[in-house]
């Protein structure tokens, strides 16, 4: 069982703002690019934020200037700011771990967190 354990989802009123956490073990936080994707039924996932391995940050269009991605290394957590939530931010948000080192690959996903966007 992989440990990618999300947190901080829930209902927030259009306009509003969350921090998602994505906590995971010291392996796969040091080896793996992290970032967050979310699903709607019907659709396919899709990026929100990414860390990439050489450590720079992609961002969805989507999302672009109202997310902020960060992590903190003494608690091998990833997190994921929203602000100004819209109701087509609702989905399920999944945090990713993926490393392309040759001796530890993986591609590891949470097991999601709702967040909803309603008034």
């Amino acid at each position: 069982q992989v440990d990618l354990v999300e947190s901080g989802g829930g209902l927030v009123q259009p306009g509003g703002s969350l921090r998602l956490s994505c906590a995971t073990s010291t392996r796969i936080f040091s080896r793996a690019a992290m970032g967050w994707y979310r699903q709607t039924p019907g659709k396919r996932r899709e990026l929100v934020a990414t860390f990439t391995g050489a450590g720079s940050i992609i961002y969805g269009t989507s999302v672009k200037g109202r997310c902020s991605i960060s992590k903190d290394n003494a608690k091998n957590t990833l997190y994921l700011q929203m602000n100004d939530l819209k109701s087509e931010d609702t989905a399920v948000y999944y945090c990713n771990a993926e490393s392309s080192v040759d001796s530890d690959r993986f591609n590891y996903w949470g097991q999601g967190t709702q967040v909803t966007v309603s008034s």
